[in-house]
């Protein structure tokens, strides 16, 4: 059974079904606009007729118009050839490990991070909270280290249970803190999705960022 041979004809066929009926809209209006055309100049005042230049302006710009309409149509199916190419490029993206600010689905393999620090900073530390938002570790922070990783065990060496975890920077000048920001995340895909003409990345712990949003992408091997 060639399932690939009917499913592409038919595609061919509703596309052949799509272009022919605009067409005919197109072609109907105007020959409705050649029609009120004829009657406005059989109706014209004979003491003061419509000057020919005006008639030819009026067809101008319906057929100004009537390209345009076939110029909007092309660029909207190209839109979508390439949102379907583009989507069919991000599933490629499943496994790997996308940098973001969003929470992280912590398992045993320890987790990559790169902080930035806010202007002025001449410390810095690393706050770990759980899935419910408690705080469960602190960590000093080496500035000059652009990624650091995160192995998941406590003050004691003891592993840390599985879960979702965040993580945030705090900046430092002297003992207070100047600034907090969101840690930006090596997070791995696990699901790509399209939503109104969007590309969508499930992420580890279950939140989605668009692929837009993307800043960096790396192998998913820890």
């Amino acid at each position: 059974m060639q399932t690939g041979s009917v499913g592409a004809a038919n595609a061919s066929i509703s596309s052949s079904n799509t272009a022919s009926t605009k067409k005919t809209v197109l072609s109907s209006d105007f020959e409705t606009f050649l029609k009120m055309l004829t009657t406005q100049m059989q109706n014209q005042d004979p003491l003061n007729p419509l000057d020919t230049t005006e008639y030819a302006t009026q067809l101008a710009t319906f057929s100004s118009v009537e390209q345009q309409v076939l110029t909007n149509d092309l660029l909207k199916e190209l839109t979508g050839v390439i949102g379907g190419n583009q989507f069919q490029e991000l599933a490629g993206w499943i496994g790997k490990q996308a940098l973001s600010d969003a929470p992280v689905f912590y398992g045993g393999a320890p987790i990559v991070l790169r902080p930035e620090y806010a202007s002025g900073a001449e410390s810095a530390r690393l706050v770990v909270r759980d899935a419910g938002g408690s705080e469960v570790q602190t960590l000093t922070l080496d500035m000059s280290d652009p990624v650091i990783a995160w192995v998941g065990v406590d003050d004691l060496g003891d592993p840390l249970p599985s879960g979702v975890y965040s993580f945030q920077i705090e900046s430092l000048s002297g003992s207070g803190v100047i600034g907090r920001s969101d840690a930006q995340v090596y997070n791995p895909i696990i699901e790509v999705r399209q939503q109104n003409g969007e590309v969508m990345l499930t992420l580890s712990d279950g939140s989605e960022i668009r692929a837009s949003d993307v800043t960096a992408l790396r192998s998913g091997i820890a």
